[in-house]
């Protein structure tokens, strides 16, 4: 048998080798850009989920509807849209029609509806001309403001009843004071009370009916965001209102009292 020649040996090693880095070469760059577009594709679509996902959040949100509120001139109805605890929209699904109070009513409600939402809050002004279109606004925006805060204790049900039995330090809460009977009708407030402080209050009862229907409409917004600055019943008066601002004033202690304080 005849041995192979060790120079031969060493030529067909070296071949060998050659041709397997020659191989290897070859398949790397048809694997580079796979592995670049296999780190792409799960990059991308997961950007356009997180995007989509939180748009979502933002634009949708939770609708809620508040009671309807009867005044003078008709029905006015608010609907809200609220995304992260925040009022992203507002919107008049009722309100009064007819006669002078279809220009009225759309003067008045765009302006309500872009209050509202600037405010995040009931306590918005009044739009001249349409002071019960406004008030019945108000009304029923402070009812869907309540159901949507009252919307997602279901879930922390055990937590917020804990919370409410240690005082309710972190939990929001909607308290309504005893009626306040004064000389031109009864006043009585409910206020919004979180962390210890006043974060809303309105008034579910004041005086109507011919002279008393401006004075409420001037001075239940005034006695509104002075609770709330003030966060006690330690307020002023709204001239030319003494008696439903004392009136209001007994009925928001009361409703604080209630509150814990």
């Amino acid at each position: 048998m005849r041995k192979s020649h060790p120079i031969r040996r060493v030529v067909l090693t070296t071949a060998a080798t050659v041709s397997g880095i020659v191989l290897l070469l070859s398949l790397k760059p048809g694997s580079d850009p796979a592995s670049a577009a296999a780190g792409a594709a799960p990059g991308a679509p997961g950007a356009a989920q997180e995007s989509v996902q939180g748009g979502a959040g933002a634009a949708t949100g939770a609708t809620v509807t508040g009671d309807a509120a009867q005044t003078q001139y008709g029905v006015v109805q608010v609907r809200l849209t609220v995304a992260g605890g925040k009022i992203t929209k507002a919107e008049a699904v009722q309100a009064p029609k007819g006669g002078r109070s279809d220009s009225v009513t759309a003067d008045a409600v765009p302006k309500l509806n872009q209050e509202a939402v600037a405010a995040q809050s009931a306590d918005i002004d009044a739009v001249s001309g349409a002071t019960y279109t406004s008030a019945g606004y108000r009304q029923s925006l402070q009812s869907a403001i309540d159901k949507a805060k009252a919307a997602p204790a279901p879930a922390p049900s055990a937590s917020a009843s804990a919370s409410q039995g240690a005082g309710g330090a972190g939990a929001a809460r909607t308290v309504t004071g005893a009626v306040a009977q004064t000389q031109y009708g009864p006043v009585q407030v409910r206020v919004t009370v979180s962390g210890g402080r006043i974060t809303g209050a309105e008034a579910v009862q004041a005086p109507r009916g011919g002279e008393s229907d401006q004075k409420t409409a001037l001075a239940v917004p005034r006695l509104n965001r002075e609770a709330v600055a003030a966060g006690s019943a330690d307020i002023d008066s709204v001239s030319g209102a003494t008696y439903t601002s004392e009136g209001y004033k007994k009925s928001l202690q009361s409703a604080l009292d209630r509150a814990g304080g």
